[in-house]
């Protein structure tokens, strides 16, 4: 029997940079699987089907729900995201450590299911840089940009509820402090429940 792999959250508000930290962990880290979302929202140029998201209707995304098909589920600025339950589980079960790149609402309903996850929470380095991170994308209105900022300042009062917070000041140094982090958890007999280490 193989051991089964590790499932670890990455999650943080909008704008904080999760995909790019990503984007270069699985680059380090070939052999992790990255958990695609399913989404009702419409798709964003240079996104594609199967690699950003699975697109959904409502009635695909009801279908899934109603069969008990997502991991967590749920909705976030009118538009409905959701984590596809067999894939995750087929890759842990086959010894590979699986990624969910989430946001804080989806990745606190996983620690609820998925106890043993380990929850890494990405910051800012500071609110103002996350503004302009935001604002630099233009994909969003005045309204649309200042509802994402509140709900940030009130998605960073749950960073507690993780094991660790990580401070994306660059992209590629994050990376590596997440992977330091995974290969540390990986030979430690036992995680700790104390309080959030903030790595920097």
């Amino acid at each position: 029997m193989k051991k089964p792999g590790l499932l670890f959250v990455v999650a943080g508000p909008s704008g904080v940079g999760k995909g790019t930290v990503c984007d270069v962990l699985l680059r380090r880290a070939p052999s992790v699987f990255k958990s695609v979302s399913a989404t009702t929202r419409k798709m964003r140029p240079g996104e594609a089907e199967g690699v950003n998201y699975y697109y959904l209707t409502d009635a695909q995304f009801d279908a899934m729900e109603k069969e008990d098909k997502f991991l967590e589920h749920f909705e976030i600025y009118g538009n409905r995201y959701g984590t596809p339950r067999e894939a995750v589980e087929k890759k842990l079960n086959e010894g590979l450590d699986v990624l969910l790149e989430i946001d804080v609402q989806g990745a606190l309903a996983v620690k609820q299911k998925c106890p043993d996850a380990l929850m890494i929470f990405l910051l800012p380095p500071s609110f103002e840089q996350l503004e302009r991170r935001l604002r630099g994308r233009k994909t969003e209105d005045e309204p649309a940009i200042r509802r994402r900022l509140a709900a940030a300042e009130a998605e960073m009062g749950h960073m507690s509820e993780y094991h660790y917070a990580v401070v994306n000041d660059d992209p590629d140094l994050a990376a590596e402090r997440i992977l330091r982090i995974l290969k540390e958890e990986k030979t430690r007999p036992a995680r700790g429940t104390g309080e959030v280490q903030i790595v920097r």
